[in-house]
């Protein structure tokens, strides 16, 4: 009898001039999340003396955008696997600009949170897009995940640019200058799409389900409110309630997708121990980079006395260790396992945690910086592994849902870095914050609340006085900082333990059976 022998798989095909191009048009919105989030942490200083929020509004102008975002991003993610990716892209891209102009001109600080919070709807729109789009383009698994390395390095790209150049509009302009330059890269974006990025989606899309959408919301919205209110020492009710809510509407969200046959997720898709492994780590790591800057530019500006220019430029190093970081991992996953290397840059960013623990002081500028260095290149491998683990694991036609995923445990992230370690600083802040003599009530009051407030309420009082509260102020936000770098120390221990169990390849058929 004569043996049959299989064709051989053919290779997938390589990628065109075009399809780089359609890269570098892709990373024009990934450029711009990035720096929208570190232009804002250094602008809440100049928001804060100029609109005066309160504490929690302070954090909301930070989180409503993410929080937005992220409740959305599943839903975006599906709408653009139906009806086209590239037209929700495109779609997303003239809401953020319009929105970004609102922002600009905000005149209170609710007005600016509901501002952010239009930013983020359509801000779903296009962080899926970017991804699944890539995706599609890159078919080659070494080519995608270069592509993919070039998309997490455009983010710490957008990060170091943010500073810079948010730091020169505030020297020479208000505020609202930080949203505006949003717009003429939107408006590139909206001329070289149509030219380099094809268009793609699922070619037998499910049926849109509002009440997946809902329940979606449901489920994020009140279980950050209660993490938020928890970390804030807020009532039990106002902690339970939300969670509770949160807690049914994600079960009752899992069982629907469970059922129906045409899910907007694949709840499934967390039944592989890498894939959910990979989404735990994408989560963490994106927790502490965004709980680290988010006290390192108020340490910058508000502690040590540095412009907003001067602490955007003394960050750029740590920013660039974490792009070389992540294109680097491309190569040497040829050699080490990439769970080895997830594994090894979650100990680094544990390590940059524990520096600034142990050195967080008014005269610690280096050690800060180094240790933001350390985070950079922990938490740029990690970011390529994880979210090509992520979206290399589902088939083509469903790249939408899979980035949605990937980027909802970023915004996630985002979310919780600021809520939780956040309000964490503040409440430690407020604890070890002594006033002077001479301080009124309501002064004490703000300076309370935030350093920024603290800053504030120094302009008011005569300079013995306002020297003694703002040393104070710097000392007790630092005493903050080591109180959240041992919780960030704490959480990066657990991201590598979870790396380690999870992201292994199997190395048997029994092993390879039970990750499926």
């Amino acid at each position: 009898m004569t043996a049959v022998v299989s064709p051989a798989t053919p290779a997938p095909p390589r990628a065109t001039v075009r399809d780089w191009g359609a890269l570098a048009v892709l990373m024009l919105p990934v450029l711009l999340v990035s720096i929208d989030g570190t232009v804002l942490g250094f602008a809440l200083p100049s928001i804060a003396a100029t609109l005066g929020p309160t504490a929690a509004q302070q954090l909301w102008i930070i989180d409503v955008y993410p929080l937005v975002l992220a409740g959305l991003l599943v839903s975006m993610g599906s709408l653009g696997d139906r009806f086209g990716r590239r037209r929700l892209l495109l779609l997303g891209a003239t809401g953020f600009a319009a929105m970004s102009v609102v922002a600009a001109y905000s005149p209170t600080a609710v007005a600016l949170i509901a501002a952010r919070a239009g930013l983020g709807f359509f801000g779903a729109m296009l962080m899926p897009s970017t991804l699944s789009l890539l995706r599609n383009i890159f078919a080659d698994p070494q080519q995608r995940r270069l592509a993919i390395a070039v998309w997490a390095s455009f983010f710490a790209a957008g990060a170091a640019l943010g500073p810079i150049v948010g730091g020169f509009l505030l020297e020479h302009f208000w505020w609202g200058s930080v949203f505006l330059m949003a717009v003429p890269v939107l408006i590139l974006l909206l001329v070289l799409a149509p030219i380099f990025v094809p268009e793609s989606r699922d070619p037998n899309p499910g049926r849109i389900d509002p009440v997946s959408i809902a329940l979606s919301l449901l489920a994020l919205t009140p279980i950050v409110y209660a993490v938020k209110s928890l970390a804030k020492g807020g009532d039990v009710l106002s902690v339970v309630l939300p969670l509770a809510v949160g807690v049914v509407a994600t079960a009752l969200f899992i069982r629907r997708q469970l059922h129906r046959p045409d899910p907007m997720l694949d709840v499934r898709l967390f039944t592989n121990r890498r894939f959910s492994g990979a989404v735990a780590v994408n989560l963490l790591s994106v927790f502490s980079l965004v709980g680290f800057m988010f006290f390192v530019s108020q340490h910058l500006q508000l502690v040590v006395g540095m412009s907003p220019m001067d602490a955007g430029w003394a960050l750029v190093p740590g920013l660039i260790t974490m792009m070389v970081a992540g294109l680097y991992v491309v190569r040497a996953v040829r050699w080490i396992a990439p769970s080895t290397v997830v594994v090894w840059g979650m100990l680094a960013s544990a390590a940059a945690y524990a520096v600034v623990a142990a050195f967080a002081s008014p005269e610690s500028t280096l050690a800060v910086l180094i240790a933001f260095a350390m985070l950079g290149v922990g938490i740029g491998a990690a970011e390529t592994l994880s979210n090509d683990m992520i979206v290399s694991s589902v088939p083509a036609e469903k790249a939408g849902a899979a980035s949605a995923v990937s980027e909802t445990a970023y915004e996630l992230g985002s979310v919780l870095g600021t809520a939780v370690l956040g309000s964490i600083l503040a409440g430690a802040y407020a604890a070890n914050l002594v006033l002077p003599a001479g301080v009124t009530g309501a002064q004490a009051d703000t300076a309370a609340e935030t350093l920024a407030g603290a800053h504030h309420t120094a302009a008011q009082l005569p300079a013995d006085t306002a020297a003694a509260l703002i040393d104070s102020a710097g000392h007790a936000f630092d005493a903050g900082v080591t109180v959240t770098s041992a919780i960030g120390v704490g959480l990066m221990l657990v991201a590598a333990w979870i790396a380690h169990r999870t992201l292994r390849e199997p190395s048997s058929s029994a092993e390879r059976t039970a990750a499926q």
